[in-house]
C-alpha cells in the first residue's frame, strides 16, 4: 500500500479537538456492549426471555465485531479512510435508531448482529484519532496512553450511566444514548479528516474468500466464549460442533494466507516470537485483569446489588484508569517497561489478595482501595506492552502499523471473552464444591440451623396462611442463602487464584530479565561488543 503522508504539526485547539474525537468514538463503540453487559437482567425481562437468552445478544454482537476490525487496513486503502469511517458511523446511527422499534428477542439479535459489525472499525478509529496529532517522537508513549485509556472508557461510564438511562426510557435508552454519540461523532469525522495515504486497489478475490473463513473461525469461537459456560461446556454438542467448525475454518484461513503472495493478513509475522511473546503477554493479563471486570463487579451482582448500588466503586474504577494512563504517559520511556510491568503485576497481586477476603457482608465501599489497585495496574500494564509490540511492526515498515494496531484491538476482544469465559467457569466449579461441604454440614437436628429456617419460615408468615407452603418457601431462602455463601467462598478462590498466577507472571518477567542480561551478572563472561550506531 502507499505510504502516508508526512507528519504535518497542528494547533493545540485542533489538536485537543482530535482527541475529544478519540474519546468519544472509543465511547461510542464501547457503550453499545458494555450497557447491555452490565444489565443483562434489565434487558431479558422486557423482552420476554431468560438471562441466558438474552445472553445471546452479546454473542451476536461478537460474531461480526470479533474479525470485521482486521479488513480495515484494506478497506481504508482502496476506499479511504474517511468515506469508511463516515459509512460506518452511518450505519451505527440507523442501526441505533432501529433498536427504538424492536420488540421482540429476534428482531433485537438480528440489530445486534448488524450493531456489532457497524461498530468493528471504531475502535480502530478511536486508536488513529488519537495518534493522528501527537508528534512522531511522543506516539509511543503520550499516543499510546490517550487512547488505551480512551478505549477503558466505556466499562466504568456504562455502570455510572445505566440507572439514569434505566430511569428515563427502560433499555431503549440506551439505544438512544447510542445514536446520539453517532450522530455526534459523526459530525466530528467529517469536520476532522484524518491524514489518510494514497488510495490504491488492494482487495482481490481472494481477500474475501480467505476473510469468510477467518469470520466464521472467530465469530464461533466468540459465541462458544460467550455463551458456552452457561450451557456448560461438556453438556451442549453443539458447543463442540462450533469449535470444530471454528478451528477447521482458520486453518483453512491460514493455508490459503500461507501461499499467497499480497496476504490479507502476514501469518508468518503474527507468529513470529516477538509478536507471539507479545500476545501471550496480552492474553495472561486480560485473564488477571477479568478480577475486576467478572470478578469483584460478578460477586455483587450475585448478592443481588445493582448498578445503583455500585456507583461509587464505578467511580473509583474511572478516576483510577484516568490518572494511570496520563502517569504512564509521564514515565514511560524505551529500557521502562519491565520495571513498569513489575509495579503492576505487583498491584495486581496485592488488589486481588486484599480481595480474597470477602463476605456476604462486603460491600462496594470496601473494595474500593483494591479495585482501584488492579485499574491502576491496567492503565500502567497495557501502553508499555503496546509499544513493545509497535516497534517491532515499525521495523517492517509502516504499513504494518495498521495491521499491529488491528491485531492487538482483536486479541483484546477475544482475550477479554476468553479470561471472563474462563473465571466465570472457575466461580462455577468452585462454587459446586463449596456448595458440597456446606450442605454436608447442615443437620436439621442442629440447633442453630433450625433456628434459621424457622427464622425464614417466620418471614413469611403475614404472606401466607398456609404453613406447608410457609416451610417450602422459608426452606428455599435458607437454600439461596447457602448457595450466596458458596459463591461468595468461590469468587474468593478466584481472586486468590488471580493473586497467585499475578505472582507467577512477575517471576516469569524477573528471570526473562535475568536470562536476557546475564552477561551483566555473570562473572568471567565477555562484555558485549558496542551497538554499531548506524544499524
Amino acid at each position: 500500500m502507499p505510504a502516508p503522508a508526512p507528519f504535518q504539526p497542528r494547533p493545540p485547539a485542533l489538536m485537543a479537538a482530535y482527541m475529544l474525537a478519540a474519546t468519544l468514538i472509543a465511547l461510542t463503540q464501547g457503550l453499545g456492549l458494555s450497557l447491555l453487559s452490565n444489565n443483562i437482567q434489565q434487558v431479558a425481562g422486557p423482552l420476554e426471555v431468560t438471562q441466558v437468552e438474552a445472553t445471546w445478544l452479546i454473542a451476536a454482537y461478537m460474531i461480526p465485531n470479533a474479525s470485521l476490525t482486521l479488513m480495515l487496513f484494506k478497506l481504508r486503502a482502496q476506499f479511504g479512510l474517511r468515506k469508511f469511517a463516515e459509512i460506518s458511523i452511518v450505519t451505527y446511527a440507523v442501526i441505533s435508531l432501529g433498536h427504538l422499534w424492536a420488540g421482540s428477542f429476534e428482531s433485537a439479535l438480528v440489530l445486534r448482529f448488524f450493531a456489532g459489525a457497524a461498530a468493528a472499525p471504531m475502535s480502530s478509529l478511536a486508536f488513529l484519532y488519537m495518534l493522528e496529532t501527537v508528534p512522531p517522537a511522543r506516539k509511543l508513549n503520550l499516543g499510546l496512553c490517550l487512547a488505551l485509556t480512551a478505549l477503558a472508557l466505556p466499562t466504568p461510564v456504562a455502570g455510572l450511566l445505566s440507572p439514569t438511562l434505566l430511569d428515563l426510557g427502560g433499555w431503549h435508552a440506551f439505544y438512544l444514548l447510542e445514536l446520539g454519540l453517532a450522530l455526534v461523532c459523526l459530525a466530528f469525522i467529517y469536520r476532522l479528516p484524518l491524514n489518510s495515504p494514497p488510495r490504491a486497489k488492494v482487495i482481490s478475490l481472494l481477500d474475501v474468500v480467505s476473510y469468510g473463513f477467518l469470520a466464521i473461525g472467530l465469530g464461533t469461537v466468540a459465541v462458544v466464549l460467550t455463551v458456552g459456560r452457561l450451557y456448560w461446556w461438556m453438556e451442549a454438542p453443539w458447543i463442540g460442533w462450533l469449535l470444530v467448525i471454528g478451528f477447521a475454518s482458520l486453518t483453512v484461513m491460514a493455508l490459503i494466507e500461507l501461499n499467497r503472495r499480497n496476504q490479507l493478513l502476514d501469518i508468518r509475522w503474527l507468529t513470529s516470537r516477538e509478536i507471539v511473546h507479545f500476545t501471550g503477554v496480552l492474553l495472561v493479563f486480560r485473564l488477571i485483569l477479568s478480577e475486576q471486570s467478572s470478578g469483584a463487579i460478578g460477586m455483587f451482582r450475585t448478592m443481588g446489588l445493582l448498578s445503583d448500588q455500585m456507583q461509587g466503586l464505578y467511580l473509583v474504577i474511572l478516576a483510577a484508569s484516568v490518572v494511570s494512563g496520563l502517569l504512564c504517559a509521564l514515565l514511560m520511556k524505551p529500557g521502562r517497561e519491565p520495571a513498569i510491568h513489575a509495579a503492576a503485576l505487583i498491584m495486581l497481586a496485592i488488589g486481588s489478595y486484599m480481595d480474597s477476603g470477602s463476605t456476604v457482608l462486603t460491600r462496594p465501599e470496601q473494595v474500593y482501595v483494591s479495585q482501584m489497585l488492579i485499574s491502576f495496574a491496567s492503565g500502567l500494564f497495557l501502553p508499555p506492552a503496546l509499544a513493545i509490540g509497535f516497534s517491532a511492526a515499525l521495523k517492517r515498515g509502516p504499513n504494518y502499523i495498521l495491521s499491529f494496531i488491528i491485531v492487538f484491538l482483536t486479541t483484546q476482544k477475544v482475550g477479554g471473552y476468553l479470561g471472563s469465559a474462563l473465571y466465570g467457569t472457575f466461580v462455577q466449579w468452585r462454587e459446586q464444591f463449596h456448595s458440597f461441604r456446606i450442605v454436608s454440614r447442615l443437620a436439621g437436628s442442629d440447633p442453630l440451623v433450625a433456628a434459621r429456617l424457622q427464622q425464614y419460615v417466620g418471614a413469611y408468615a403475614r404472606v401466607t396462611t398456609d404453613p406447608v407452603l410457609r416451610n417450602a418457601q422459608g426452606a428455599s431462602l435458607f437454600s439461596k442463602q447457602v448457595q450466596q455463601q458458596a459463591y461468595v467462598l468461590a469468587y474468593n478462590d478466584a481472586f486468590l487464584m488471580t493473586a497467585l498466577l499475578s505472582c507467577a507472571a512477575l517471576v516469569v518477567l524477573v528471570l526473562h530479565l535475568l536470562i536476557r542480561h546475564r552477561d551483566r551478572w555473570l562473572p568471567g563472561r565477555p562484555a558485549e561488543a558496542p551497538a554499531d550506531a548506524t544499524a
